[in-house]
C-alpha cells in the first residue's frame, strides 16, 4: 500500500507568472518606452529648451505605464497565469490592513528619502538637462505630475516588484536574484538620466524589492512610491 509517510513535505513553489513570451512582449514594451523618452530629452537637450512645457510628456508616461499593466492583467486571463490581483498580493480584508500598510509604507519613505539625500553627497546626476521633466511648472503640469507620481506607484511596482521579480523568482528559484534582477533592470531603464542616477535608483528598486518579498504585498511600496514621486516637487519638513 502507498504511503506518504516518512516523505520530506514538498516546499511552495514559484510558479511563473506567464509564458515566456508573454515576458518578452512586456520587455520589448518596456524598451520602447525607454527608448521614446530617451529620444525626447535628447531632442530636447540638442534644440537647448529650458522647458517649454511638459503636459504632453507626462501625459505620455501615464499612458504608456497604464498600457503596461493592462499587458500584464491580459497576461492574467491566459490559462496557467497569474491573477492580476494575485500578483498584487490579494485585496485589502479591513481598515486595520489599510492602516497597517500605510504606517509600513510611511516608515520605508523615510529610509527612501534618507538613501536618497545620502546619494547627493556623492555627486548630482550625470546629465542634469536630461531630468527637466522632474520640474513642473503651473497648476496643470503640478497636477498632471501628481497624477503622474500616483501613476507610477502602482504600475512601476506592479511592473518591476510584481511582475519581473515573481518571474525570477520562478525561473530562478532565489528571492536574492530575483530582488537584484528587477533592480537592475529599474535602473537600466532610468538610463537617459546618467549613469549615477542608474546606481541609485537600482539600489531603491532592490530596496522596494526587499519589502515587496518581506510583506508578500507591493501595496505598502506602491503608496510609498507615489509618495515619494510626489513629493519630488513639493516642500518636505525634512528639506
Amino acid at each position: 500500500m502507498d504511503t506518504d509517510a516518512g516523505r520530506p513535505a514538498a516546499g511552495p513553489k514559484a510558479t511563473r507568472i506567464a509564458p515566456m513570451w508573454h515576458t518578452l512582449g512586456l520587455l520589448i514594451i518596456l524598451l520602447a518606452f525607454v527608448w521614446v523618452t530617451f529620444r525626447w530629452q535628447s531632442h530636447s537637450l540638442a534644440a537647448g529648451e529650458q522647458h517649454h512645457g511638459n503636459a504632453l510628456h507626462y501625459l505620455f508616461v501615464i499612458a504608456s505605464e497604464w498600457a503596461m499593466a493592462m499587458y500584464i492583467w491580459l497576461g492574467g486571463l491566459i490559462p496557467g497565469a497569474t491573477r492580476l490581483r494575485d500578483i498584487i498580493g490579494g485585496r485589502w480584508a479591513n481598515i486595520k490592513e489599510v492602516l497597517r500598510d500605510i504606517a509600513i509604507a510611511a516608515a520605508f519613505w523615510i529610509v527612501f528619502f534618507a538613501v536618497g539625500e545620502l546619494s547627493s553627497s556623492v555627486g548630482r546626476p550625470s546629465h542634469p538637462g536630461s531630468l527637466q521633466f522632474v520640474n513642473p511648472l503651473g497648476a496643470i503640469e503640478v497636477t498632471l505630475w501628481v497624477i503622474m507620481s500616483m501613476t507610477a506607484g502602482f504600475c512601476e511596482e506592479l511592473v518591476f516588484r510584481g511582475y519581473f521579480q515573481k518571474q525570477f523568482l520562478a525561473l530562478t528559484l532565489s528571492a536574492a536574484f530575483a530582488v537584484l534582477a528587477q533592480a537592475v533592470l529599474f535602473g537600466i531603464c532610468h538610463w537617459y538620466q546618467g549613469v549615477k542616477q542608474v546606481i541609485l535608483i537600482s539600489v531603491l528598486g532592490a530596496l522596494y524589492g526587499i519589502l515587496a518579498q518581506w510583506r508578500k504585498s507591493l501595496r505598502p511600496g506602491m503608496i510609498s512610491h507615489a509618495l515619494s514621486d510626489v513629493l519630488v516637487v513639493i516642500p518636505t519638513p525634512f528639506r
